[in-house]
């Protein structure tokens, strides 16, 4: 792999493994205030596989860079300002209400779904291996997620109306789940990763015709995608709340 190919799969990485953290912490903010206590489970738990998932990329980060995977995934969460996150500006905004949490993670899950399914394809084995792995718990959470998007936009009047507010709100974000990373054109041509007009082509026609199911309307605006080093002032905050505990000692071990 040359140099060029070396840092634009690097920041293709660190985008994926931020969304997963971000994401995973915003779920997390669900934990005790679920609509019911089943729930508050089963979210606290797909907060920790998007955790999880984050430090499997970041892990891949490390290998490729050359750094030490034991620490290197604590180094990217609680020692990195929030100006050098990657992540997509959908996942930090705040949690809001359950409908717009739950459509949030629809949205993002149905777009990671497609996109591991294509690196299951990569030449790049450690790619297919890492997306396999996740593919699983992601199967897992489209039902989940499915499920309650279905529940509320077919439910009472007040949970359509808070769902489809919901969808007008993050569905201007929605572009920036396939914006491409600088150099990303040349990782297609070697066969790392999949073409990404393809995928967001086919999120676009999974998605719309489940939220039309669902009674929804899904608004017609496109957005040009947003650079991922572009990101509102939620993710300052969350951030800072993020690190607190580890910048009080940062060579404390734990």
């Amino acid at each position: 792999m040359d140099e060029q190919a070396r840092a634009s799969l690097s920041e293709y990485l660190l985008g994926m493994a931020d969304d997963e953290l971000i994401l995973g912490h915003r779920d997390s903010e669900w934990c005790g205030q679920a609509p019911i206590l089943e729930e508050d489970i089963a979210f606290a738990n797909i907060a920790l596989d998007e955790i999880g998932h984050a430090v499997l990329w970041y892990g891949l980060l490390a290998d490729l860079n050359g750094e030490d995977r034991l620490i290197y995934p604590d180094h990217m969460v609680f020692q990195r300002p929030a100006k050098e996150f990657r992540n997509i500006q959908m996942v930090e905004l705040p949690k809001d209400d359950w409908a717009f949490s739950i459509l949030r993670q629809y949205l993002f899950g149905a777009a990671e779904l497609i996109r591991l399914e294509g690196l299951k394809a990569s030449r790049y084995p450690p790619l297919t291996e890492i997306a396999a792995k996740i593919l699983s718990e992601e199967l897992y959470h489209r039902r989940h997620n499915s499920a309650w998007v279905k529940r509320l936009g077919l439910g009472t009047q007040e949970s359509h109306r808070r769902l489809q507010a919901a969808l007008n709100s993050l569905w201007e974000y929605s572009s920036q789940l396939f914006a491409q990373p600088p150099g990303y054109a040349g990782l297609v041509k070697i066969g790392f990763v999949p073409d990404m007009d393809n995928l967001q082509t086919a999120w676009q026609d999974s998605v719309t015709t489940f939220l039309q199911g669902c009674d929804l309307a899904v608004p017609r605006t496109e957005q040009p995608p947003i650079d991922r080093r572009q990101h509102t002032s939620h993710l300052d905050v969350l951030v800072a709340e993020m690190q607190s505990v580890a910048r009080l000692d940062p060579l404390a071990e734990w």
